[in-house]
């Protein structure tokens, strides 16, 4: 399986390296979990992916985070679990067989549940293998050994259980209730499971008139062919315009049914006319009213959305047929005032993509209210569970606060069947909203109920509908491991430490798993629930099918790699929660920030390959620890300690993006571009033994233990890499999953170090910048030199020396005191008292000396004594003072000690730059062909002050900035702001060659 050799191949192939590892860890069940095992647990049970799906990017972003997650927790002891498995999808399931037996022209009631079911079964065995197999390719470190499936038989088990024991102490009810109806898929929907949208439609104006011919009310609707079930008006009873008609009667027009007028305080006097009809089985808020004033409740609605007998001569139209059919012969019979263009929010379903109807119905419900308050108990009281980001905690509790009963029953066939049995004898063979039933656990128990209750001639059918599907999901996190037995991975591994999910899934999904734990655990079901954010696409909206903007995960996992593309996911989260934008090139299918993550794989397999053909053939641990003495060795060790505990720090705290971010940043830069080079010499077969050894050690050293930190983000490179450093042997090789995260050693961080060796890179950085904009030849060595006041810099440069000599390619470097290189310049003499004092005093003395030497003169010999002494003075005060301009300043200063400092004048054809407080200066004569340079520098620069000349004739222009669109503008001003600095680089690069 894996190679003796420490050699990879010259090119990093990840498509068979992914392929490889993937089988092998599934193979030797890698994580397959122990609960024997001892150690803190952790546990994550998978979001179950329909079974019916196929991977999209959000599966790839919540699959890349849980997996970073768990692999780091394994590698640092933890005793780890991660359950996989798919959802039977109730809905989705069946209405896509019944689309394939409309086909087929027939009926799912013309074929039978039994064979319903095995065509469901049997679309269940084909598909499941899709989703599942690309979530392998992924490479998810999950123990498929305990994979789980929402209708297999453990499971199903689990919610007949927790139906029986919720029906048994009164908090599951069967009643007649308003529900959300999905005419499209025939079955109800949950509150969660319908989206409002917002569309233009039209506000109907009817009259209503008064049954004692006194005159008419006047109402406005939206959904007209409602008006067939109102049974009343209803009026603000502090409306003075409406309130003296509270208790008298109205004719509803075309069915002449008489319906009081009520008073109502939830009716808002601003809406329409202030007179709202009022229609019980049709609308929620209607219903409330009706159950306030006893009103009737009458359905009009057929399941399939046509009308039923109810609605009169408008029986079996289509609702929306319907609709324009009440309307016309209200206009013809004279009731309809006007027709108003009218925007509003619609309910549609989310699963049936057709608008709801609210419609009276017998279903099953879950009373909501002890289930939520436990719920909320445990939120107030411990913090549990704990949201990450903080803020969905709000979110979480104020739905919990406004939750209604809970509609857990589905005029469906595929999914859980409701375990309950009408005794049918005692309504003529047929269930009906009055029929007995009793729940049990299984048929046999419920026909030993059924004879005690209702005698051995009993006939009993089960309910033929199936329960809500988040009713099964409800029960995940502890139905999976093994509830209502009490096993041995529900005692270690429950509750389960972390969920991770995203924020719209919230209502669907978290708060039934908590309410449902709670209840029956006492316990909330998670420790944590970390709310991601969305992948946006390449403009940054939100990826659907309705859009058409989906990004295939798969396409670009064939194109870059799978560590490629997980890395990228996880690198672009810029804190806990945050959505994330995908750059992609729809027309090439390419990404560019996947492929930059590719590219750091191949920088990082490069570097492996050249550590390991510089180990002599041994593994670090032959190697053995280094003891590092060298200033670069100490360094990069500090460097990876931080490295390790600041990555700890964001993973434990949920920065993946952070820990991230900072592994590219230490292996690409302080790694590879920096230490790999600065001990490239230190490795050739003529260098120091000592320093050698030193060197090899800590490059074995640093890189298995960057393997060690980056497996998590992208386990398949860092696998290859790792068995082959460590030549793990190819019949039993340990493997990298399973090794210990690096632990930091606080004793190896020098902070002071690093901020130390940062001042050398960002010279040795500077310097190869200025050899770029110089256009100076790799190979050609230049001079250097570094000016700075600060002591302690020059220190750090001069102990450095080497590493920039060697990094930047310099033969000759100084590093001097800024000051030193100062010149001195005379002040011009001020016209003051000072310069007329200094004269009026030369003047005296020199009457004086005059005086003294016309004496001198007189005295025989001594004056031709003095004449002579006084010539050879003179001659040397000219030679030390006069001669040279530097001798002739430091004569005038000591003068006019006044002086002030100019800066050092750069050598001619030199090129300068800054780090800091340091100045870097190369010559460039005899370096490179200074008009070659020169010419090129015009040319640029003619370039851009052309550039900047048409910008600004674009921006002066009116007709331009005041009819193109503000970014198309703003783009140009920011292009108008880089060519001019551009402009103003390049004069001073030509200023430096003057």
């Amino acid at each position: 399986m894996t190679v003796t050799i420490p050699n990879l191949p010259s090119l990093y192939d990840p498509f068979s390296t992914e392929a490889k590892w993937q089988k092998f860890w599934e193979d030797n069940q890698v994580y397959k979990a122990d609960p024997n095992k001892g150690g803190e647990p952790y546990c994550i049970v998978i979001p179950p992916p329909n079974v019916t799906g196929s991977l999209h990017m959000g599966h790839a972003f919540e699959s890349a985070l849980i997996d970073t997650l768990v692999r780091y927790h394994r590698m640092r002891g933890r005793n780890t679990l991660w359950l996989p498995g798919t959802d039977h999808a109730s809905i989705a399931v069946h209405s896509m067989l019944e689309k394939q037996l409309k086909t087929e022209g027939k009926t799912r009631y013309e074929l039978g549940r039994e064979k319903f079911l095995e065509r469901a079964w049997q679309w269940k065995a084909e598909s499941e293998g899709t989703i599942l197999n690309q979530l392998r390719r992924l490479g998810v470190s999950v123990d498929w050994s305990r994979e789980r499936f929402t209708l297999d038989e453990g499971l199903s088990k689990a919610v007949v259980e927790a139906f029986t024991r919720l029906y048994e102490e009164g908090l599951i009810y069967r009643g007649e209730y308003l529900v959300n109806w999905c005419p499209a898929s025939q079955s109800a929907v949950s509150d969660v499971e319908v989206e409002n949208q917002e569309v233009n439609g039209n506000l109907w104006h009817f009259r209503y008139p008064l049954t004692d011919g006194s005159g008419f009310v006047e109402v406005a609707t939206t959904r007209p062919e409602t008006m067939l079930g109102d049974t009343a008006v209803a009026v603000n009873p502090n409306d003075d315009r409406y309130k003296h008609l509270i208790g008298k009667t109205l004719t509803l027009p075309i069915l002449q049914r008489e319906i009081p007028i009520i008073g109502d305080e939830f009716v808002d006097p601003t809406f329409g006319t202030g007179c709202v009809k009022v229609t019980p089985a049709h609308d929620p808020n209607d219903f409330d009213m009706g159950k306030r004033h006893n009103l009737p409740l009458i359905n009009i609605m057929n399941k399939d959305g046509t009308l039923n007998a109810n609605a009169g001569e408008f029986q079996g139209q289509d609702r929306f047929v319907a609709r324009k059919n009440v309307v016309s012969r209200l206009e013809a019979d004279g009731f309809l005032v006007k027709i108003e263009d009218y925007k509003h929010t619609v309910p549609y379903s989310d699963r049936g993509k057709v608008p709801i109807e609210p419609l009276l119905s017998t279903q099953w419900f879950v009373k909501i209210r002890p289930l939520a308050d436990n719920t909320l108990e445990f939120l107030d009281q411990q913090t549990s569970p704990e949201f990450v980001p903080q803020r969905w905690t709000k979110v979480y509790r104020d739905w919990l606060v406004k939750l209604k009963d809970w509609c857990i029953s589905r005029q469906l066939w595929w999914g859980h069947q409701i375990p309950a049995w009408y005794a049918i004898s005692e309504t003529d063979g047929q269930i009906t909203d009055n029929t007995p039933f009793v729940v049990a656990k299984s048929e046999a128990e419920a026909w030993e109920k059924a004879k005690l209750q209702f005698g051995e001639n009993v006939n009993l059918e089960q309910d033929p509908d199936v329960l809500d599907t988040w009713f099964s999901s409800g029960l995940w996190p502890f139905s999976t491991l093994g509830w209502p037995e009490q096993t041995q991975d529900l005692a270690t591994y429950y509750p389960t430490t972390t969920l991770v999910t995203g924020f719209d899934i919230i209502f669907f999904w978290v708060a039934r798993m908590t309410m449902m734990a709670g209840h029956f655990t006492q316990q909330m079901p998670f420790q944590t629930v970390y709310i991601h954010g969305l992948v946006l696409d390449e403009k940054g909206q939100k990826m659907s099918k309705t859009k058409g903007n989906g990004i295939d995960p798969l396409l670009l996992i064939d194109k870059y790699g799978t560590d490629a593309l997980r890395y990228t996911l996880i690198r672009e989260v810029a804190g806990a929660g945050q959505d994330i934008r995908l750059e992609y090139d729809r027309k090439k299918d390419e990404s560019a920030s996947v492929e930059a993550s590719r590219n750091f794989a191949n920088k990082l397999w490069n570097a492996a390959r050249f550590v390991m053909m510089n180990l002599d053939g041994q593994t670090p641990q032959q190697l053995g620890n280094p003891v590092a003495t060298e200033l670069s060795d100490r360094w990069i060790i500090s460097r990876y300690h931080q490295v390790i505990k600041q990555t700890t720090n964001y993973i434990d705290n949920y920065g993946l993006g952070e820990a991230a971010k900072g592994l590219y940043e230490f292996i690409w830069g302080d790694f590879c571009d920096q230490y790999i080079e600065l001990v490239k010499s230190r490795l050739q077969a003529d260098a120091d033994p000592a320093s050698r050894r030193v060197a090899q050690q800590t490059l074995g050293y640093i890189l298995e233990g960057i393997m060690k930190l980056l497996h998590p983000f992208m386990p398949h490179i860092t696998e290859e890499i790792w068995q082959t450093l460590t030549q793990q042997p190819a019949d039993s090789p340990q493997t990298l999953p399973l090794q210990i995260y690096p632990q930091i050693d606080a004793n190896l961080i020098d902070s002071a170090l690093e901020e130390q060796f940062e001042l050398l890179i960002a010279t040795i950085r500077t310097i190869r910048n200025l050899r770029a904009e110089a256009d100076i030849k790799p190979g050609v060595k230049v001079t250097a030199n570094l000016q700075t006041e600060s002591k302690k810099e020059r220190e750090i440069l001069t102990a450095g020396q080497s590493y920039i000599k060697d990094l930047a390619k310099v033969e000759t470097l100084s590093i001097t005191d800024k000051q030193e290189n100062q010149t001195v310049a005379p002040k011009k003499p001020q016209r003051g008292l000072k310069t007329i004092g200094l004269i009026i005093v030369a003047i005296i003395f020199g009457r004086l000396g005059l005086a003294v030497g016309y004496a001198i003169d007189d005295i025989p010999i001594v004056g031709t004594f003095f004449e002579l002494v006084g010539f050879g003075y003179t001659a040397w005060f000219i030679s030390q003072n006069l001669l040279t301009a530097q001798a002739r300043l430091r004569l005038w200063g000591r003068f006019f000690p006044q002086r002030e400092l100019e800066q050092p004048q750069e050598p001619e054809n030199a090129i300068a730059g800054v780090i800091g407080t340091i100045q870097v200066l190369i010559p460039l004569s005899g370096v490179v062909d200074i008009e070659v340079v020169r010419a090129k520098l015009e040319k640029s620069l003619s370039k851009a002050e052309a550039e900047v000349q048409s910008l600004n004739i674009r921006l002066n222009n009116p007709s331009f900035v005041d009819r193109a669109r503000a970014d198309v503008v703003q783009g140009a001003r920011d292009a108008l702001a880089e060519a001019q600095k551009q402009a103003e680089i390049l004069r001073e690069r030509l200023k430096g060659l003057s």
